[in-house]
């Protein structure tokens, strides 16, 4: 098992506490946060371990489990690698793609494994399609919560927008080549409500919307190939598969035939995956612990997390333009 420590004890930070304590893949030994009440207030209700001082939990374990405002990730990251020890790093990985590039070099350096938490690569929906996304050429998601004031410090761009410009990234093998956005400030004092055009090398496109002032939440998106259709909805965790063919003669009791313009016939397969309940948090940060345990790569690296913060931030440049 791997010793592991928290820096950050607020909403997400209680959750991947708990999650941790229950994982057989580590050993908790507590957390780090510097709001003292705070701090004291968790101590005291859950009895984990608060620790006086970041060096300290950092010297106590394995790996650090960094949950605390972006702003604050870098230097968490830094020291913690600077120590030799595996990072994980809830998203976005840092404020800066500059901030994201040394991190990256230091882990080199220092022979430390880091991951970054982009928790709906591991969404149970959109694993059991992952593997049918082949070379999407158009691509649509829209991202809408309820107002919270938690994350408006940032962007909705750096606080929604960027899980799908992640799992995204994760399957166009293709260069961004152009993106125009636009975004509204209606609320706080960045931007609420965006949206996103993407082109990419290969002719992809991917148009995202992303809102945290909607009346209802939504986390859909769409990906169309060739020959079929799927969708993924992370927030019900159900996925959908369409599939086209050369029409047989005789067509199967679950398919339908349509005719195009130039009068080819193809059958239409509709599918369903099988989708597993997990814990996404869960499933990442095991994932962590086997990708440090078996030294692999992790599933979301720290050159995936950059990546994704580098088109966020052009996305977030684009409204100035």
């Amino acid at each position: 098992m791997l010793k592991a420590g928290v820096f950050g004890a607020g909403h997400l930070g209680k959750i991947h506490l708990k999650l941790l304590k229950e994982s057989s893949k580590y050993k908790l030994v507590g957390f780090y946060d510097d709001n003292k009440e705070t701090a004291a207030a968790v101590e005291k209700e859950f009895g984990y371990k608060s620790f006086n001082s970041a060096e300290e939990l950092i010297n106590a374990v394995d790996m650090i489990d960094i949950v605390t405002p972006t702003f604050a990730h870098f230097e968490a990251a830094k020291k913690t690698i600077i120590a030799g020890k595996h990072v994980f790093i809830e998203k976005p990985i840092t404020s800066t793609f500059q901030e994201a590039s040394e991190l990256i070099d230091l882990a080199k350096k220092h022979k430390v494994k880091g991951q970054v938490g982009h928790v709906e690569r591991f969404n149970p929906a959109f694993r059991a399609v992952a593997h049918k996304i082949e070379n999407p050429m158009f691509i649509e998601t829209h991202r809408l919560a309820e107002f919270n004031p938690r994350g408006t410090d940032v962007p909705v761009v750096l606080d929604l927008m960027i899980h799908d410009i992640d799992v995204i990234l994760s399957l166009v093998k293709s260069k961004v080549k152009n993106i125009n956005a636009s975004g509204v400030s209606v609320i706080s004092d960045t931007p609420d409500i965006a949206n996103a055009r993407i082109e990419f090398e290969n002719g992809c496109v991917a148009n995202l919307t992303a809102s945290r002032i909607s009346l209802k939440n939504m986390r859909k998106s769409r990906f169309f190939q060739k020959d079929a259709y799927i969708s993924v909805d992370f927030l019900e965790r159900k996925c959908e598969v369409v599939k086209m063919k050369n029409a047989p003669e005789k067509p199967d009791d679950f398919a339908m035939i349509l005719q195009n313009a130039e009068g080819v016939k193809k059958q239409i397969y509709f599918d369903n995956p099988k989708v597993e309940a997990q814990n996404a948090i869960l499933e990442e940060l095991e994932t962590f612990a086997d990708a440090i345990l078996n030294n692999t790569t992790p599933i979301v690296s720290l050159e995936e997390g950059a990546a994704a913060l580098k088109v966020a931030n052009q996305v977030i440049a684009g409204f100035r333009n």
